[in-house]
């Protein structure tokens, strides 16, 4: 059995606000059978807080705050190590979730000459927020984001996420971001750090070739796809690289044959 499991939450758990089939019965096997697990997500709006509640208005109990790392703490974690300055300041495009952790590492948000634009899912998007992006890229900040993803599945379908914005901003400026969630490993060896274990001792489960599966496998991780949020089995077969396994959902996974 493996003795770590690293999974992925939207297309994962669930689509939105309904639970995908199997993912209340997955997460309580991890329970009973005391496996080590993480939920790794590339969502940058909700605390750990808000996702624990999410799951347990789900039907999903027993989880603590500790079983979450998202996009937003490791973005934040990344610009405290890569800060000099005593009193860092930051422009936010997204939610409480990401402008909580940089408080909890010590930036301002700030729209007098920021230190970094730091740019996430943002659901109340303006175009006033996007002018103040691009000027201040323009003017010397840095360009950070939180993950890449193009779309987010919801129940009944998709929706634009934080690459759609990215995007539009790299196309205004000329600059292209840095990206600190999957598929950068480096959100991947936060997560094995934090359950104390190696990565090849644990397995990343997600829907996403483009961010889940490169980003365990390149981290040197096993590798599970599940087939309830983006990836079909036809868009699968156009990467150059694969998992190690394929369900079609969290539910079918036997943690004992891993």
């Amino acid at each position: 059995m493996a003795k770590s499991i690293i999974s992925d939450m939207d297309g994962v758990i669930y689509r939105g606000k309904q639970l995908v089939p199997g993912a209340k019965d997955f997460v309580q096997r991890l329970l009973d059978t005391q496996t080590p697990f993480l939920f790794l997500t590339n969502n940058a709006e909700q605390t750990p807080l808000d996702l624990k509640l999410k799951l347990a208005s789900l039907g999903i109990e027993g989880l603590t705050e500790a079983n979450f790392i998202t996009a937003a703490m490791a973005t934040a974690m990344f610009l405290k190590n890569q800060n000099q300055k005593q009193h860092a300041t930051a422009y936010v495009m997204g939610g409480g979730g990401l402008i909580n952790e940089l408080y909890n590492v010590g930036f301002s948000i700030s729209e007098s000459n920021p230190d970094y634009v730091v740019v996430a899912k943002c659901s109340s998007l303006s175009y006033e927020q996007l002018k103040k992006a691009v000027r201040f890229i323009d003017q010397g900040a840095k360009f950070i984001g939180t993950n890449p993803d193009m779309i987010d599945p919801v129940e009944g379908g998709l929706e634009p996420a934080a690459g759609t914005l990215l995007a539009a901003i790299s196309a205004a400026t000329g600059k292209k971001p840095y990206i600190v969630g999957k598929p950068n490993s480096l959100m991947m060896m936060l997560a094995a750090r934090k359950l104390g274990a190696h990565p090849e001792e644990c397995v990343m489960i997600g829907d996403r070739m483009d961010t889940d599966i490169v980003g365990g496998m390149e981290a040197g991780m096993g590798t599970i796809l599940v087939l309830s949020g983006v990836t079909t089995p036809q868009l699968m077969t156009e990467f150059p690289y694969k998992p190690d396994y394929v369900f079609n959902t969290v539910g079918d996974i036997d943690l004992a044959a891993l």
